[in-house]
């Protein structure tokens, strides 16, 4: 299950990147994010603490940075 997911993390990381590069915003930056949630969630079923920090922490920049620009900059 964990590889299923890894590889499902990685293609949809891998996708962001060139919608993100093409500047397809928020798509980009959305698929980027969920990429990241899902290795997040890879990362806990392994147990590897320095994968779920990173992922924790880049899920929650990127969800806050979408948030912020939808918001107008208001948050």
């Amino acid at each position: 299950m964990t590889k299923t997911l890894s590889w499902i993390a990685t293609v949809v990381l891998i996708l962001g990147s060139g919608v993100n590069g093409l500047g397809i915003y928020p798509l980009g930056a959305l698929m980027l994010a969920g990429g990241g949630f899902i290795w997040l969630v890879v990362s806990i079923m392994m147990r590897n603490w320095p994968l779920i920090v990173t992922n924790a922490v880049m899920s929650t920049v990127g969800l806050v940075t979408i948030a912020y620009t939808l918001l107008g900059g208001t948050i």
